[in-house]
């Protein structure tokens, strides 16, 4: 059996805080409302409003963060970046 050494990889203890961010930022920077943004990713107002809030946990599927990726024109990457 393989022992394997430790490493850092220095994980985002954050990451939803940055995807939110990055939603938010392109988004706007798109001129969508958070509805537009619903209704062309073909996800329902209310999970877009959930995924953009500062409130509470967010749990959302990687298939949710590519699609709004897509409608935002970004490549999904990019709502990772911190």
């Amino acid at each position: 059996m393989k022992i394997y050494e430790p490493k850092n990889f220095n994980f985002n203890e954050n990451i939803n805080e940055t995807i939110v961010k990055n939603i938010i930022k392109y988004r706007k920077e798109k001129g969508l409302t958070q509805e537009a943004l619903a209704h062309y990713a073909d996800l329902s107002n209310e999970f877009v409003r959930r995924v953009e809030s500062t409130k509470g946990k967010r749990a959302y599927s990687l298939y949710s963060v590519y699609k709004i990726a897509k409608v935002l024109d970004v490549s999904i990457d990019k709502l990772f970046e911190e």
